[in-house]
């Protein structure tokens, strides 16, 4: 079974693969969102020549020459590209064996439970609390993670004082009963995130995401090393050489790859599986209602070392008006805080028609 034709779907920010092989059979996915116009080009660029024509079946291989044929290129975008082949060869995997993706890994379909992800820092943090309240009546929510200082912010607050109002009233207001979780997006030097952490620690934070730059191990391991919370990253790590260090040296205390970001499914189990060596959870980023967070439910349906909950952006179409209409039915209906997997084949869901119609389009086919 022979990889006939690559085809996108794209604007701006969603990029859907469709990979069909020279028998006609198929599976759609997902480029990572966001300038996917140039992540589709890169896959046709600099994934399509390396991968028409060869063998479908053997998912790592292909992951593997497309790197190794790319190695005056490695990077993010290149990693995205290589994601939408990966996500669409284990659609195709599970169309042709008639189960989801979660079982070709030896999971099972069944629930998630699922943490309210914020992703908003101009909210004032009344406002905040009073919205992360409203989805733990109206949706069963029992963890959630909202956002403190400012993103890249060197030591600055989005404005004085957010963070020590926000952190406490949040827990005031949510009770002390469920799961609180924070992320600083690079914000603080290790001696302002390990100042900002004894207050977390004293409201019973569990979550403490990206203190430092993301880059800067050293500095994060200060952090891990000070504080008893559980500190977290690895979103934007996506060379496989960075995650050995990061795991080996215990910069972190729990792995957040992202499927997309990372280059698919193949590359973030062998994260996973390093994770699990070491004895460390892996709760992956997943920042939005694109593809990446069903990639994200399947995955926690089958590995070992499942982190306790799933992320799952709460932003509408206010926030992210490029999330509208992307499916024929939405896979995403949190019941009681869980998310589930369902048992139809492949990812278990279908880009919209309507969708795909009004995106542009390039194919890349065997000569």
């Amino acid at each position: 079974m022979k990889i006939a034709s690559l085809e996108t779907c794209y604007n701006e920010f969603v990029c859907f693969v469709k990979v069909i092989t020279d028998d006609g059979a198929f599976g759609w996915r997902q480029v990572a969102p966001y300038h996917a116009d140039i992540t589709s080009l890169i896959l046709h660029r600099q994934v399509a020549p390396h991968v028409l024509g060869q063998d479908a079946t053997d998912i790592d291989a292909l992951v593997t020459l497309v790197r190794e044929r790319e190695h005056k290129f490695p990077g993010s975008h290149l990693y995205r590209a290589i994601g939408g082949l990966d996500t669409a060869l284990w659609d195709l995997h599970g169309r042709l064996e008639n189960l989801p993706v979660c079982s070709l890994l030896g999971g099972t379909p069944g629930t998630v439970r699922a943490y309210a992800s914020s992703m908003q820092r101009e909210i004032r943090p009344v406002d905040e609390a009073r919205r992360l309240e409203r989805l733990a009546v109206d949706k069963g929510f029992d963890a959630f993670k909202f956002r403190i200082g400012s993103e890249y912010g060197h030591d600055r607050d989005e404005w004085p004082g957010r963070t020590e109002e926000i952190v406490p009233l949040i827990r005031r207001t949510l009770g002390p009963d469920v799961s609180l979780l924070v992320d600083a997006n690079s914000c603080y030097s290790p001696a302002r995130a390990i100042e900002v952490g004894q207050l977390l620690m004293d409201e019973n934070i569990e979550h403490f995401e990206e203190p430092c730059p993301y880059w800067e191990y050293e500095q994060t391991r200060q952090v891990t090393e000070a504080l008893s919370i559980n500190v977290t990253g690895g979103e934007q790590d996506c060379e496989l050489g960075g995650w050995q260090r990061m795991i080996s040296e215990h910069v972190v205390d729990i792995v957040q790859p992202d499927i997309c970001y990372l280059g698919g499914l193949q590359r973030t189990l062998q994260v996973a599986a390093m994770a699990d060596k070491a004895s460390l959870p892996c709760t992956p980023h997943c920042a939005n209602l694109s593809m990446v967070t069903l990639f994200t439910m399947h995955l926690l349906r089958a590995i070992p070392n499942a982190g306790k909950y799933l992320e799952f952006s709460i932003e509408g179409l206010d926030y992210y008006p490029w999330q509208d209409a992307l499916f024929v039915e939405s896979p995403y209906d949190i019941v009681d805080g869980q998310a589930t997997v369902t048992d139809r084949p492949g990812w278990g869901a279908e880009p919209a028609p309507a969708w795909l119609e009004q995106s542009q389009r390039h194919v890349s086919g065997l000569r």
